[in-house]
């Protein structure tokens, strides 16, 4: 369990970082009733390298375990919204968004690992 607190912080940091390199394909994703698209996503992905980076800390991994699983929870919709639009257009990757949905919990999960 221990290495995998250091895949988790990667995988965080990694996707933080796209955030800021291909923004526009997270706003595409973004519910439509969130207001303020591209300034959210990149709050996400500072949030995002934050969370993986308290993970990397004992003095932080708590704090940043929680503030994962708020994340996760919080990017909830944005998932939901991809499974909705790819359905809608018939896209051949419909199947993958819907699979992303219980990944979430997986995420929940993992991270809650580290609040110990």
């Amino acid at each position: 369990m221990y290495y995998s607190k250091f895949v988790l912080a990667f995988l965080l940091i990694f996707v933080g970082i796209t955030h800021f390199l291909k923004p526009y394909y997270f706003v595409k994703i973004m519910p439509s009733y969130i207001p303020f698209h591209l300034k959210l996503v990149y709050i996400c992905g500072i949030v995002e390298i934050l969370c993986g980076v308290l993970l990397l800390f004992p003095q932080t991994q708590t704090f940043g375990a929680y503030l994962s699983i708020a994340l996760f929870i919080a990017v909830f919709p944005a998932n939901i919204e991809m499974a909705k639009d790819f359905y809608l257009i018939h896209h051949k990757y419909f199947w993958v968004t819907v699979l992303r949905l219980p990944l979430q919990i997986l995420l929940i999960w993992w991270a809650y690992q580290f609040t110990k």
